[in-house]
């Protein structure tokens, strides 16, 4: 299992605000949530979804295009990818493992 933290930036918007195209990104996340496909948190820079590798490079790609489905010209997506092969772990299991080393 994958997580992926992922910033999707719509370039030349008519406001400094970018809430709205970040609201219509999680919908598109929601929908795969619900379809048990990934899980995901939307925290204040960016959005962490977690997942199967080929699961979410699907659904970046989809998030990708959604600002353009706004009539956005241009868009910059950030990816990192944390991908561990040897344990199945969670969002919650990474931040486990470090508080109970503090």
């Amino acid at each position: 299992m994958a997580i992926v933290d992922v910033t999707i930036i719509p370039i030349g918007t008519d406001s400094p605000s970018v809430s709205s195209y970040v609201a219509e990104i999680q919908k598109i996340l929601i929908k795969h949530e619900e379809e048990e496909k990934i899980r995901f948190q939307l925290t204040p820079m960016s959005t962490l979804i977690e997942g199967d590798l080929t699961d979410l490079l699907e659904v970046i790609k989809e998030i990708h295009e959604a600002p353009f489905q706004e009539g956005i010209q241009r868009v910059a997506t950030n990816i990192r990818i944390d991908d561990r092969r040897d344990k199945k772990r969670k969002m919650e299991d990474k931040l486990t493992a470090v508080n109970e080393k503090m």
